[in-house]
Formats: structure tokens, C-alpha cells, sequence
């Protein structure tokens, strides 16, 4: 299992070769506040990496949720839909927004592993 973040505080995670799972960090829920609302992606669509993929909704603010990886969004997370506060209890579990089939692992690659992810953290 490989997990990977972004600068805009999305991680992806590969625990197989069929897809991986995307959902927002510790720190990006702590920014937001309590998650009140999910706008997921329909199942079947395709984004390019960087694109906007959904919103998260909390109290404070909204935000857009980008796309680490270009693929195909291969399911979306319905308890998270029906209990966004999943969000917050648990971000890097059953928090998880979808799971996307990665077209291009190249991209992945690229993405800050956890030490890369904590310097950008301090910077903040």
C-alpha cells in the first residue's frame, strides 16, 4: 500500500492494481471545519489530473476537491454522502471520498510521499 499527497491536501492511496482511493488529509479537514456536505463525482467519469472532481462543504467554508491522478471514477464513497462527518472522525479511512483507475501512473510518482508531505505542513 502506497499512499501519496498533494499540495492542495488530497491523498491517493494503491492498495491494488485495479484502483486507488482518493480523500482530503488531517490537515485539510482541520481547515475546513465540521464537513456538513460531499459533492462526489458520478461513477464512470473521467478527469484529468488537477481537475475539480467535487466540493466539500463544512461550516466555515467550501472547497474544491482536485483530481491527484488523470482516471476514471470507479466508485464513490455513499456513506460519506450520507454522513459527510466521516470527513472529519476519519479522513484517512472510512472518510474516503472515490476510487479512480489511475490512466497514468507516471503522475502518481510524482506526488509527495508522507516526509514531503510534512515539509510542506511546516511551511504553513
Amino acid at each position: 500500500m502506497t499512499t501519496k499527497y498533494t499540495n492542495d491536501h488530497e491523498w491517493i492511496n494503491i492498495e491494488d492494481h485495479e484502483a486507488a482511493v482518493v480523500g482530503i488529509t488531517h490537515h485539510a479537514q482541520d481547515a475546513l471545519g465540521d464537513v456538513v456536505f460531499v459533492d462526489l463525482p458520478e461513477v464512470g467519469k473521467t478527469f484529468k489530473k488537477g481537475e475539480v472532481a467535487g466540493v466539500v462543504e463544512s461550516v466555515k467554508a467550501a472547497a474544491d476537491l482536485y483530481m491527484p491522478v488523470t482516471g476514471e471514477i470507479v466508485e464513490v464513497n455513499e456513506d460519506l454522502r450520507n454522513d459527510p462527518s466521516l470527513a472529519n472522525s476519519d479522513p484517512l479511512g472510512n472518510g474516503w471520498f472515490f476510487k479512480v483507475h489511475v490512466t497514468n501512473m507516471a503522475e502518481f510518482d510524482e506526488l509527495m510521499d508522507q516526509p514531503a508531505y510534512d515539509a510542506l505542513l511546516k511551511t504553513l
